[in-house]
C-alpha cells in the first residue's frame, strides 16, 4: 500500500458486532468459493464467477438484503458486494446460498481499496451506493465517500453507459452527490437534481426508518456518458 492510501481518511465507520451462528458458517463454508480475497492487482470476475456477465458493484451493502433482491431479479448480472462489516457479509453469503443465487460475491475491505486496485478501467456495468455514512456534522464532511477524487476512480472504472445509483437519507449529502456528479465530465445526470426512487431498489429496514423518523430519502443516478 502506497503512502498516500495510508493518508487516506476513511469513509466509514468500523462497526463491531457479534456474529451470527449461520453468518459465520457461510463464511467457512462458503467463502472458500463466494469471498473473494482483499488484494491489490486486478481480479479475473470470470473466475469467481463461473462465466462473463455485466458485472455490477455494491459498495457498502450492509446485511445484505437490498443485495440478494436485485441479484435475485437480475440473474443475468453479477453483483460484487465490498462491506467492512464481517458479519453482514456471512450473513448476505448465508442469503445467497438459501436462495440459491449464484451471482452474487463479496470482499470484506476498503471499497476505495478495491475499485483503484482490484478492478479495470471502463470493467463495471454499474455502481450502487445506498444509504453511505452521511457524517452528517460539516467538520466531518470530509471523510463522506463521494468525494470528487472518487468519483474520478468510479467513474474511470464504469463502462461507457453504466451507471452510478446513490441513495441516501441526509438531504445535504444527496445535494452534495448531485454536485460532485454534475461537475464531472465523463457523468450525466439525466434529471439535473434528484431522481425519482427508481422501481428496482428494494425498500430496506433502514430506509423505513429514516422515512418513519421522517427524513426525506433521495436518489441520485447518473450514468457514463458514451463518448467518454
Amino acid at each position: 500500500m502506497t503512502n498516500a492510501q495510508q493518508r487516506r481518511i476513511r469513509s466509514f465507520h468500523v462497526r463491531r458486532g457479534r456474529m451470527s451462528t449461520t453468518a459465520a458458517e457461510a463464511l467457512h463454508e462458503l467463502g472458500p468459493a463466494w469471498l473473494v480475497p482483499l488484494g491489490d492487482s486486478p481480479v479475473e470476475w470470470a473466475h469467481w464467477f463461473g462465466r462473463n456477465a455485466p458485472l455490477v458493484l455494491e459498495i457498502g451493502s450492509g446485511m445484505g438484503h437490498s443485495t440478494l433482491a436485485q441479484a435475485a431479479a437480475d440473474p443475468d448480472t453479477d453483483v460484487l458486494a465490498v462491506d467492512v462489516h464481517t458479519p453482514g457479509i456471512g450473513t448476505l453469503l448465508a442469503g445467497a446460498a438459501r436462495a440459491e443465487l449464484r451471482n452474487v460475491r463479496a470482499i470484506v475491505g476498503d471499497a476505495v481499496e478495491v475499485v483503484d486496485l482490484m478492478l479495470r478501467p471502463d470493467e463495471l456495468a454499474g455502481v450502487r451506493i445506498y444509504f453511505p455514512d452521511p457524517w452528517p456534522k460539516v467538520r466531518h464532511h470530509k471523510r463522506r465517500l463521494i468525494q470528487p477524487e472518487f468519483v474520478d476512480l468510479l467513474a474511470s472504472r464504469v463502462q461507457p453507459g453504466g451507471f452510478i445509483h446513490c441513495a441516501t437519507d441526509d438531504l445535504g449529502y444527496g445535494r452534495q452527490m448531485v454536485g460532485v456528479f454534475s461537475k464531472h465530465p465523463d457523468l450525466d445526470n439525466a434529471f439535473v437534481g434528484f431522481a425519482p426512487r427508481p422501481s428496482d431498489r428494494p425498500p430496506t429496514k433502514f430506509e423505513q426508518r429514516a422515512t418513519g423518523a421522517g427524513r426525506q430519502v433521495v436518489d441520485v443516478y447518473v450514468t457514463r456518458t458514451l463518448s467518454a
